[in-house]
């Protein structure tokens, strides 16, 4: 049984100073691929605003390092599995957090992504580099970088900070480690004899400790030696501790089901504000909405799309992987274009590049009615949740998902899959509109078929006239997704995390 940490109400007092150390491999806007990056930024800036002494360490990407605000030498660490490790110290853009970033050339200044080169391939070295990661980091969370400062919580996020609380398990005294699962797909796992050379516990090689299936897994290090084990939905958390969901860990999962806890992600509400958005041609809020006309006649003439105020625009902002049931959208969309004349749609993500050109070719063959850019886009991004009508997000899986948080806050309505927190996040419409403040249109199974049913309800409604679908935004709008009563619950949950070793 998963513990649960309420999504409503007030969480206990947060206790004024508690000392916070954040450690990921990505935040916005220093590096991102993804949603972990914004989790990783607005979290703790929400966990600041309730008085908690927050500070972050991630790689000394070159990306990083760059926009890092007033950096400066911090410490030597010395050598790592045959790389030399600094720490550099500065502050988070715009939202001026203490960050610690490792600098170690030989690891992290390389082209590509934080995780791969530039054919999309992982760099070989993973295991090494993140490893090093996590050993500046225990370092720091043990103050033994000379830093002046020891935390009272250690919160790790994904496999890439799994070993933290391996290795600050074998210190006798320690802070206590929250380790947060945003994808259980990603076990970070790798040979032992990869894993053998980077400094950790015998005793963690073997099935009672993060042996995986032959090799050595990260993520499975985090679940076993953390004190508390979160994931970024509660029907997420739920739905790991299944075979269906789990990915080879739902028992042990389930073995750590006391200290398991569902707590839903939330978004930062003023970077993404419809309001006072920089990147929008007209800010809008409700109840008129009016200026999401004007931004969506400016999307279409960026994407080249035909400007008709009338038709249905779709947008995907996503990875386009066959988690995101891309494969499934691709198969589905030309059919459903070709009943509907007037849908138009617009895409903007990366990732498999068979499904990319899949989508470069549904572009050519709908000119002015779709439109693909295959890269990451801040500025994009904002333009397509604005100038949107309709967002595509069906998942396969999903542990939270951002998109559909993003878009209902600019009143663009969700059409999803019921999963992880697509669940708890998206009202079906059900058969009215106006019945239970629904916010967007769902379904159940993973199949195009599935998503074509709920398609053509969204289109159905968009077309019934402007009144059903203006309450429509409006519910969307008026859901409260900021982070504040999250990191309430996480504040909870950091107080009875109590240290020591995991049986």
């Amino acid at each position: 049984m998963t513990m649960m940490v309420p999504d409503s109400g007030e969480a206990d007092s947060p206790q004024p100073g508690l000392k916070v150390l954040v450690v990921a491999a990505e935040v916005w806007p220093l590096a991102k691929t993804g949603g972990l990056a914004d989790v990783v930024s607005a979290l703790p800036k929400a966990l600041s605003d309730l008085d908690a002494d927050i500070r972050l360490v991630i790689p000394g990407y070159p990306c990083a390092l760059e926009q890092l605000v007033a950096p400066s030498a911090a410490a030597e660490l010395g050598r790592f599995a045959g790389a030399e490790l600094r720490l550099v110290r500065g502050l988070l853009p715009g939202a001026g957090l203490p960050v610690w970033l490792v600098d170690a050339p030989a690891l992290f200044q390389r082209p590509g992504s934080p995780y791969a080169d530039r054919n999309g391939e992982d760099w070989p070295d993973n295991a090494r580099r993140f490893a090093a990661l996590c050993h500046a980091a225990a370092r720091l969370a043990l103050d033994q970088a000379g830093q002046g400062w020891k935390p009272d919580v250690v919160h790790c996020h994904d496999w890439h900070a799994g070993l933290v609380p391996l290795l600050l398990g074998q210190a006798p005294a320690r802070p206590r480690t929250v380790f947060t699962i945003h994808n259980a797909a990603f076990a970070g796992k790798f040979s032992f004899d990869e894993v053998r050379p980077l400094g950790l516990p015998a005793a963690a090689m073997g099935i009672d400790g993060a042996e995986f299936y032959g090799g050595f897994s990260f993520l499975k290090a985090g679940i076993r030696y953390a004190d508390k084990i979160t994931t970024v939905s509660p029907t997420y958390a739920r739905e790991i501790c299944t075979p269906e969901f789990g990915c080879g860990l739902d028992g042990l999962l389930r073995h750590r089901g006391a200290d398991l806890v569902g707590i839903m992600n939330g978004i930062d509400a003023e970077r993404w504000n419809p309001g006072r958005d920089r990147h929008l041609a007209q800010p809008y809020v409700r109840p008129d909405c009016g200026g999401k006309d004007l931004c969506k006649a400016d999307l279409q003439r960026e994407l080249g799309l035909q400007v008709d105020p009338a038709a249905p625009l779709a947008i995907f902002v996503s990875r386009i992987t066959h988690q995101k049931m891309a494969d499934i959208l691709l198969q589905t969309l030309p059919d459903i274009m070709a009943r509907s004349p007037r849908l138009q749609f617009g895409l903007l993500g990366k990732g498999d590049r068979h499904l990319e050109d899949g989508f470069g070719r549904l572009a050519a063959a709908f000119p002015k009615r779709a439109a693909v850019q295959i890269d990451h886009s801040e500025r994009l991004e904002h333009k397509l949740h604005a100038g949107g009508d309709i967002l595509l997000h069906g998942s396969r899986f999903e542990p939270c998902g951002l998109a559909q948080l993003y878009s209902m806050r600019y009143g663009t309505v969700p059409v999803v899959r019921r999963v992880g927190g697509l669940a708890d996040s998206v009202i079906d419409a059900d058969a009215s509109v106006e019945k239970g403040g629904a916010t967007g249109f769902v379904f159940d199974e993973p199949t195009g078929a599935a998503l074509a049913s709920s398609l053509d309800r969204c289109i159905s409604a968009y077309q019934a006239g402007a009144d059903p679908w203006r309450r429509l935004q409006h519910n969307a709008m008026a859901a409260d997704f900021s982070w504040d009563r999250s990191a309430r619950n996480y504040l909870r949950l950091y107080g009875p995390a109590a240290p020591g070793p995991r049986s």
